[in-house]
């Protein structure tokens, strides 16, 4: 890594050493200097694009030339005409100011090269060719490099520091919901213009009376000869892994077509590599662009989730086989009329297997023993969602949309966890959800001074969780008078209720989960004046949940018992293994009141919403009510220094409210360890939320920052409280006195230094948790800072290289027991392209981790070799390897709630595939 790192700094040492710096004023013809005036240099020998700027605030541009070379210097500005000029370089800086003139002054000027990034109001346009040196594949190759751009960890791209949530091809929504399926998937020889629009607004008739600052969208246009014409690639692959892996394999066709009228993507996969467009949480969590009419209403009401947790990353998998096929569509059959929609299918099967240690954390009421546990486990999923939306606009003042998704699942997952503590255990989830969410709006502009919007949201799904786990058991060693002398899971076994006198514990659990849900908003907006507007909405959220649970055992003869737990409430209360008829209701009407306007550099929309809450759940033949007023404040501040920079200030308090699994009495398995029951009388939690975001876009020196501080205080927060028989732990709920709270620091600086750019990241957060075991609190404390500084270089022609290193620290404060990691990641990634037919990358990252004075590391390495004849070849051939190392597994170290924990994930051996790829 250290001679990779002198080898950069030579590299640009000496580019440095080569370069010379000139700079000028671009002006108008009466001397105004001219604010984002572009100026181009252009290499007169090789007749390549050699240095760009754009002028800033007081009409200034630096370029970085080559020294004793001839360059032609092109000026362009919007309604000027454009002028060159041909210079020559000595030794020494040169300083040149140009002066344009109108537009009826001179013949027009024909501009030889396109500026890599200009701004047409609030949309930043990237020449997508400008930044390419032919090694890039799909879309995301090319984001990554543009200045102001970064493709995060979860596949998201993030412009400016905000996540796009809308990307566009050539004005059609692509797969709206989700940019990752754009990114992996459009081939990038197929992109002429990335079109950044910031302050984005779906509505126009709502742009000028809402701030859309932190709203981004992407649009990205195709090369000509694109339309009318199906364009893509199809790859199909093979490969070999080591015993006992089976024969590798990929087919991935990548079809797409655009025409004025409409659009259709076809994006399909096929493989056991392990590489998938989305994972199988990407898919369970496609909104599909959907958002709540409530969103910034005050209420919160969390629905719960009842699915399979499935893998966070792939990458933790010994073994993936996965089949997407996916089709998108637009269709405009009138101007007024546009539809639109999806169908995503997506099977997988995943193998894992994690070895654990969990050192508890000690407390005054019973310490648990520790424990390490070694986990396999086997997924398999099979999910479906379809969407189709439809958009008539029939003239500016009306708008009506209509959304409808639906998802449907048949998710399974087996486990068997061997623990040094219970034993074996094998457990299996199962669950087949469906849901249906619709979305209705109507826009509607009475006259220039009188909006009306209408938004109605309507969701019903249904979760049908199944759980079973087998654990071994002594019956022989029930009555011995010391724990340690019985099977961990008698007590709890006996507090369930369960038959003792068996050879193993079948235990069993069926849930049901429905939910139904409208979210409906009616706002007025009437703009007093050009600086200034009153908004009035009137809102409601109205949901019901239903719930049953039942937990039973099999017993060795095959028989099935009913139990009657031994368990009591917080209360005192016995609990029941059967809740069949929880019914839960809530409800909240609002009234909203802002008032935005603008004075200078300033926009003010203060706030304030009135709500009448009701929410009531009968069970066990009780009924629980509880009917309240709240009035809510929110307050937004924006500074808009220039169109490029800008400071918000956000504060806004907000009520949450949980959902029917945490009110249901009765018992609920989470799993075999971890067992919890509901309280009927659970109030809602009030949280304060101030946020302070900052950013900065110069193009005269392509600098990006990015900072932002954000704060939250909970007040009666709903928490847990546990109690442990061994390692297993019982969870109840309630409002908690104690106050929690979190803050964070985020920020990050980019600057571009002619072929280098660099950046550096940090991020420090805090956070305060109010933790309760054995009815005693303790207080949990975490400190977090990451620094990550990173170097890339963005040659058109010499290979590129990305340096990056990642330093964190975390500090948990956790009771009596304190605890710190350290994680130290540097990483390369070298990208070449040669001889203009040969693409060779390769990525190589050193993970070490140090947590009390141990400290573990782990390497990953990978490689791809690419060959086609030329740029415009059809045909490209391609040698991959992944893991070339073979490592085993990952190592990783945490701290939870209730434990401090090292995890040791195996994952997929060395591959070695072959690929042919045809290109349309």
């Amino acid at each position: 890594m250290k001679k990779i790192l002198t080898l950069l700094l030579v590299i640009v040492a000496s580019s440095s050493f080569a370069q010379l710096k000139m700079q000028g004023v671009v002006k108008d013809s009466i001397g105004t200097p001219l604010e984002l005036a572009n100026v181009i240099a252009i290499n007169q020998e090789s007749n390549a694009l050699e240095s760009y700027a754009v002028t800033n605030d007081k009409g200034k541009y630096i370029l970085s030339l080559g020294k004793n070379g001839t360059y032609k210097i092109q000026v362009s500005y919007i309604g000027l005409k454009s002028l060159d000029e041909v210079i020559t370089t000595k030794e020494e800086n040169i300083t040149r100011d140009f002066t344009l003139l109108p537009d009826n002054a001179l013949d027009a000027v024909e501009l030889t090269y396109e500026m890599p990034v200009t701004i047409k109001g609030d949309t930043l346009i990237y020449n997508a060719d400008s930044f390419k040196n032919g090694s890039e594949r799909k879309l995301e190759d090319v984001l990554e490099k543009l200045p102001g751009v970064e493709i995060n960890e979860d596949g998201q791209i993030e412009v400016e520091g905000n996540t796009v949530q809308k990307l566009m091809v050539n004005g059609k929504d692509f797969f709206d919901g989700d940019t990752k399926l754009a990114t992996k998937n459009i081939p990038s020889n197929a992109v002429d213009k990335i079109q950044v629009l910031r302050n984005y607004a779906e509505v126009g008739q709502l742009s000028g009376v809402q701030n859309n600052q932190n709203n981004v969208a992407i649009n990205i246009k195709l090369k000509e000869g694109k339309e009318n014409f199906w364009f893509g690639d199809i790859t199909a692959g093979a490969g070999q892994a080591p015993s006992p892996n089976d024969e590798l394999y990929l087919f991935q066709p990548k079809l797409f077509y655009y025409s004025p009228k409409y659009s259709i993507n076809v994006i399909g996969d096929l493989n056991n590599i392990g590489e998938v467009a989305l994972t199988n949480r990407d898919i369970r969590g496609f909104g599909g662009g959907f958002r709540l009419p409530s969103r910034t209403s005050g209420t919160s009401i969390n629905l719960g989730n009842n699915g399979l947790s499935g893998l966070t990353n792939i990458a933790d998998a010994q073994e993936v086989v996965t089949k997407l096929a996916t089709a998108n569509f637009s269709y405009s059959p009138t101007k007024a009329l546009d539809l639109s929609g999806f169908v995503i299918y997506n099977s997988s099967r995943l193998r894992t297997r994690e070895e654990n240690f969990f050192d508890y954390i000690e407390n005054d009421f019973t310490t648990p023993p520790d424990e390490r546990t070694t986990s396999t486990g086997r997924e398999a999923t099979n999910q479906f969602v379809a969407k189709l939306s439809a958009v008539y606009k029939p003239n500016f003042n009306n708008q009506l949309d209509y959304d409808v998704i639906a998802r449907v699942s048949d998710d399974e997952e087996a486990q068997v966890v061997d623990s040094d503590v219970v034993g074996i255990t094998r457990q299996l989830d199962e669950v087949n959800p469906y849901s249906i969410n619709q979305n209705l709006n109507y826009y509607y502009t009475a006259n220039e001074d009188n909006i009306f919007a209408l938004e109605i949201q309507h969701l019903l799904s249904d979760e049908d969780p199944f759980y079973n786990a087998l654990l071994v058991n002594d019956p022989d060693n029930n009555d011995e008078p010391l724990p340690d002398d019985r099977d961990a899971f008698d007590t709890t076994a006996a507090g369930l209720g369960l038959n003792q006198d068996q050879f193993s514990y079948d235990v069993n659990q069926d849930r049901r989960v429905k939910s139904n849900k409208l979210d409906a908003k009616l706002d007025y907006y009437n703009i007093l004046n050009s600086k200034s507007n009153i908004n009035l909405t009137l809102g409601t959220i109205i949901s019901n949940q239903k719930f049953d649970s039942n937990i039973f055992q099999f017993l060795d003869d095959g028989t099935r018992l009913d139990p009657t737990p031994n368990i009591t409430d917080i209360d005192g209360d016995p609990l029941l293994a059967t809740n069949d008829n929880v019914d839960y209701t809530f409800s909240d009407v609002y009234l909203g009141v802002h008032y935005r306007f603008k004075t200078g550099k300033f926009t003010f929309t203060p706030g304030v919403s009135f709500h009448a809450y009701s929410n009531q759940n009968t069970q066990l033949g009780n009924n629980f009510k509880d009917n309240f007023f709240d009035v809510l404040p929110d307050f937004e501040a924006l500074i808009q220094f220039k169109k490029s920079e800008s400071l918000t200030l956000n504060y806004r308090m907000i009520n949450t409210f949980t959902d029917v699994t945490n009110i249901a009495e009765g018992l609920v398995l989470n799993n075999f360890n971890s067992i919890q029951f509901g309280n009927p009388e659970l109030q809602n939690a009030l949280s304060h939320n101030v946020s302070l975001f900052y950013r900065s876009f110069n193009l005269f020196n392509y600098t990006n920052v990015i900072a932002s501080v954000n704060y939250n205080k909970n007040i009666d927060q709903i928490r847990s409280l546990t109690n442990f028989e061994s390692v297993i732990r019982t969870n109840s709920f309630f409002n908690s006195q104690f106050a929690d709270e979190t803050a964070s620091v985020f920020g990050r600086v980019e600057r571009t230094f002619g072929k280098i750019r660099a950046r550096f990241r940090a991020n420090f957060s805090y956070s305060k948790l109010n933790q309760f075991i054995g009815g005693t609190q303790s207080l949990n404390e975490n400190y977090r800072q990451n620094y990550t500084p990173e170097l890339r270089t963005n040659f058109r022609e010499a290979p590129n290289i990305r340096l990056r290193y990642g330093y964190t620290v975390t500090d948990n404060v956790q009771g009596d027991n304190t605890t710190k990691f350290i994680t130290r990641a540097p990483s390369v990634r070298f990208d070449a392209y040669i001889w203009d037919s040969v693409t060779f990358i390769t990525d190589f990252a050193y993970t070490e981790q140090e947590t009390q004075g141990q400290t573990e590391a782990f390497k990953t390495w990978d490689a791809s070799l690419r060959y086609r004849k030329n740029r415009d070849a059809k045909w490209e051939y391609s040698l991959r390897a992944s893991n070339i190392l073979d490592i085993d597994s990952n190592i990783s170290n945490g701290a939870s709630n209730i434990s401090v924990f090292s995890s040791e994930t195996f994952i997929q051996p060395r591959f070695i595939t072959f690929r042919l790829t045809y290109t349309l």
